[in-house]
Formats: C-alpha cells, sequence, structure tokens
C-alpha cells in the first residue's frame, strides 16, 4: 500500500473518500487494504475491533460499485449490539451468545450497505450495551487513543476508538442513553443521536427499550453525519414510531447558517455536580456560541434526576430480562447466570422481573416527560449542557462490579458520569456531542447540545458553525493510524 492512499484518507471525510472513487483517483480495494493496515497499526493499543471481516470487505470492494451511492466504496465498521450484520458474529459484548451468526442484515446495516459502505469489521460494545465504558469479560477494554489507561466510553466505545484514531471517518453505532454521545465525548470526536422514529430499529428490534435507542454513527466530520442520515434515516416496514418528516436533506442544513439560536445553558444538575473542568467546557461553549451572535440563558431544567434514572431501569432490564429469555428459546438452553456479567446480574436481580404495572408506570413516566421538556423548548431552541461530569475515567474505575454491589451503586458510578445523555433518549429528542474542549492533560470532554422532537437540522447547522469556529479534525490523539 502507498504512503500516497494513506497521505489521501489522512485528508478526507467520508463523504470526501466517496467522491475520490468517483474521480478514479482511489479505488474502493485500496481503501480496503489501507483501513485493514491501519486498523493493525493501532488495534493492539485500543483492542477495538470485535471480529475482522476482511476477506467479505476484499470481496465486495472488488464488485461493481455503482457511484450513485453517497458512500460508494468506503469502508467501515457496524457496532457489535443488537444490529445484525449478515454473516458476523452476534457476540453483543457477551458469553451468552456464543458463536451465534446473523442471517440477515439490520434495516440500518442495510441501508448503510446500499448507500455503498464496506463493513471491514465490527467493533467491540459492553455487554447488552449497559455500560458507559467499553469493558468486557468476553472482549477485555477498548482503550482510548488519546491515552490508553483510560475508557473510551460506552456503548459504543469500539467505534469511538477506531474513528478517533483515524482508521475510518465514520463508524456505525447505536445509542439508548447515551451510547452514541458518550464515546463521542471521550474519544474527541462529533456524535448525533436522532429523534425517535428518524433511524429504522427493524427487523429484529420493534421499539428498543421502549423507544429510547436509535441507531446513527459517529464521526469524525459534522458533514459525514448529515449525508449518513439522508442515506439510512425514515421509517421501516412496521415501524412502531415516525419522526416528523424531513423536507430538506440533513446534508443541506450543514451548509446553512443556523441565524440567532436561544440557547438554555444547563451547567450541573443534583445529586450529581459536574468537575470543574466539565463546567469550564461548557462555558467555554456557552462563551463561543454568543461570538457567533447565539443568545444564551443559564437554567435549571425540569427533571428530578433519581426518579427518572429508576423509572429508566424500570425499562432497560425487563428489555434485556426479555431478550435473555428469548436468547435461550433460540439456542434451547436458558441463559445461565455464570454466562452473565455482574453488573448484569445485578440489574436483572433488583428490576429484571417487575410486574406489568411497574414497567407501564415507567413508560407512562417517559411520556410525561417527553411533554414536560416539550414544554419547556417553547423558550429555547437548544439546550447546552456537558456531555460527562468530568473527563474520561481509568480502564476499571466505572465497572468494577461484583454481585454484592447494588443497582444504587450502579446508578451512582454510572449517571454520576453521565446525568445528562439519557434525559433525552426518553424525550425522544435529537441530541449531539460536539469536541470543542481538551483538558490540560489533553483528554476531551464533549459538549452536548439537544434540540426540539425532530428537529436534527438545527443541530447538524450549529455543529458546523462550531467546527468551522473550531475545527477539532487536526487534533490527534498519541494514538491514530495517520501517516502525514
Amino acid at each position: 500500500m502507498t504512503r500516497d492512499i494513506h497521505t489521501l484518507m489522512d485528508s478526507q471525510d467520508g463523504v470526501g473518500l466517496a467522491e475520490k472513487i468517483r474521480q478514479k483517483d482511489v479505488t474502493p480495494s485500496e481503501l480496503v487494504t489501507a483501513v485493514i493496515d491501519r486498523l493493525e497499526a493501532v488495534n493492539p493499543q485500543l483492542n477495538a475491533l470485535a471480529e475482522p471481516l476482511y476477506e467479505q470487505a476484499q470481496k465486495a470492494a472488488k464488485e461493481n460499485v455503482d457511484t450513485r451511492q453517497p458512500f460508494c466504496g468506503v469502508p467501515t465498521f457496524v457496532k457489535d449490539l443488537f444490529s445484525p450484520l449478515k454473516g458476523a458474529r452476534m457476540a453483543s459484548g457477551s458469553f451468552a451468545l456464543g458463536e451465534t451468526r446473523a442471517e440477515i442484515d439490520a434495516e440500518a446495516v442495510a441501508r448503510l450497505r446500499r448507500a455503498g459502505c464496506l463493513f471491514v469489521g465490527t467493533s467491540t460494545s459492553p455487554e447488552f450495551g449497559t455500560s458507559y465504558t467499553t469493558e468486557s469479560s468476553r472482549f477485555g477494554a477498548t482503550r482510548n487513543p488519546w491515552n490508553p489507561e483510560r475508557s473510551v466510553g460506552g456503548s459504543s466505545g469500539g467505534a469511538a476508538a477506531l474513528v478517533a484514531a483515524r482508521v475510518v471517518p465514520f463508524a456505525h453505532g447505536n445509542d439508548g442513553g447515551g451510547s452514541l454521545r458518550v464515546p463521542a465525548s471521550c474519544c474527541g470526536i462529533f456524535g448525533l443521536k436522532p429523534t425517535r422514529g428518524r433511524m429504522p430499529s427493524g427487523p429484529m428490534v420493534g421499539e428498543g427499550w421502549g423507544g429510547m435507542g436509535t441507531p446513527h454513527a459517529m464521526t469524525l466530520s459534522v458533514r459525514d453525519s448529515a449525508a449518513l442520515l439522508d442515506a439510512t434515516s425514515g421509517a421501516d416496514l412496521g415501524a412502531p414510531y415516525a419522526a416528523p418528516e424531513q423536507r430538506d436533506s440533513f446534508l443541506n442544513a450543514v451548509e446553512r447558517s443556523p441565524g440567532t439560536l436561544r440557547i438554555a445553558v444547563v451547567e450541573s444538575m443534583a445529586p450529581w455536580e459536574s468537575g470543574a473542568e466539565a463546567r469550564e467546557a461548557v462555558q467555554l461553549t456557552a462563551s463561543l456560541c454568543e461570538s457567533l451572535g447565539h443568545r444564551v440563558e443559564s437554567v435549571s431544567l425540569p427533571v428530578n434526576l433519581p426518579e427518572f434514572i429508576h423509572n429508566t431501569f424500570s425499562i432497560i432490564a425487563p428489555n434485556t430480562q426479555n431478550f435473555i429469555n428469548t436468547l435461550g428459546e433460540m439456542r434451547g438452553s436458558p441463559v445461565k447466570d455464570s454466562e452473565l456479567e455482574p453488573r448484569t446480574r445485578v440489574m436483572l436481580r433488583e428490576k429484571g422481573h417487575l410486574d406489568a404495572t411497574t414497567y407501564i408506570t415507567a413508560i407512562e413516566y417517559m411520556h410525561a416527560l417527553g411533554r414536560t421538556v416539550a414544554g419547556f423548548m417553547r423558550d429555547y431552541d437548544l439546550i447546552l449542557t456537558p456531555t460527562l461530569t468530568r473527563k474520561p475515567p481509568i480502564i476499571g474505575e466505572l465497572d468494577a462490579f461484583d454481585d454484592t454491589l447494588s443497582l444504587e451503586d450502579i446508578i451512582h458510578r454510572f449517571h454520576g458520569y453521565s446525568p445528562f445523555t439519557a434525559i433525552f433518549n426518553a424525550t425522544g429528542q435529537p441530541a449531539m456531542s460536539v469536541p470543542l474542549y481538551w483538558t490540560q492533560d489533553s483528554l476531551p470532554i464533549g459538549s452536548h447540545f439537544a434540540a426540539r422532537f425532530g428537529d436534527e437540522s438545527t443541530l447538524l447547522s450549529l455543529a458546523a458553525q462550531l467546527e468551522q469556529a473550531r475545527p477539532w479534525a487536526n487534533k490527534r490523539p498519541p494514538v491514530n493510524a495517520m501517516t502525514s
């Protein structure tokens, strides 16, 4: 592989690479080979790969590429969590799934394939995606390219590490409580969670975690996120939810000014206060927004966090128990406790077998919260918070559990670290983490914005404006695959 191909990859996002393929400056086969080289160079330090799919990617790259596809021949990775990729192992970060292989593509994956993406492998996730750090018994800890002793966040941590280390310009992920935005914050990249119902969840999932979960991607550039959303969004057949109709392309939103926005700023939420660096991150972002002509106001959100988090687990735990029951039926033998991690066992022990009335009460709580926050946002275009209360933690700090700990311990550790993100999964609003701040020891903390239901366009317009004002693509972590 010539240095020229790597230099080209260093200078282009996914949209740009597809254009280089159209111009015949590079072939899909050359890009796949380059991505494999880049992955092999950094993955020993990161442990971000769940399964290599090199032969499949190389075979697909040699087939006729339709240059009308927006990402014709661009390599990427699919997250190993609730996202079937035909022929690939489906571990979801757990020993419980053994060597199960998908017979079909998830609809979101199928749309990425139809958009021209080539799948070089699957990326790591914690067991069943219920952790804000990507550390599992099956795959071990995925490490942060900014400091390998630190966490990449979770649950789309492998994807975030691969994008941050410049292996690929974007990677698929999903988000049920912050799982795109938390790792985007930890790894200094862009992460957008779309509106509920904007993206397809089928055919195997009806409403992930009561409608809180959604697929999308983490990217280095804002325009890649927008172009991916254009290529993959829209309700799939029989979807229980559908987002408001999008009248213009998301890519067009990136290219136009957001106008003057009214931004509500929240630095902390009791009982989990933001640390000094996280407060500084959001203050600097608020000042940047003011300098760009936006109106900024400090506020408090109408959310009781402890009450909200307990209702959240009253949805996640029974859904996880249902998944495990279904898995046992599919394989013909019940899943044993010994096949599950302590965090999962604790969650299932305390909330896995709730009665139907308690579950419905939690769902109704979330619907009521959505209406409350929608009313709050009549006065604001966006809400700005830190993505996380502090910089990426040391490996083992968040997810070192045993069965003697309680669900309250899990809540304190995880949501003391990320109290903001899950709120907007519950309300269904689109939200994003934008990489605008690095600590003195060169660790990123994202700035988190949420918009009104259905209004990804405002988020993308502002993100592009912030990207132009404070470019982040030239910030390279110490562990990276770049050649220049």
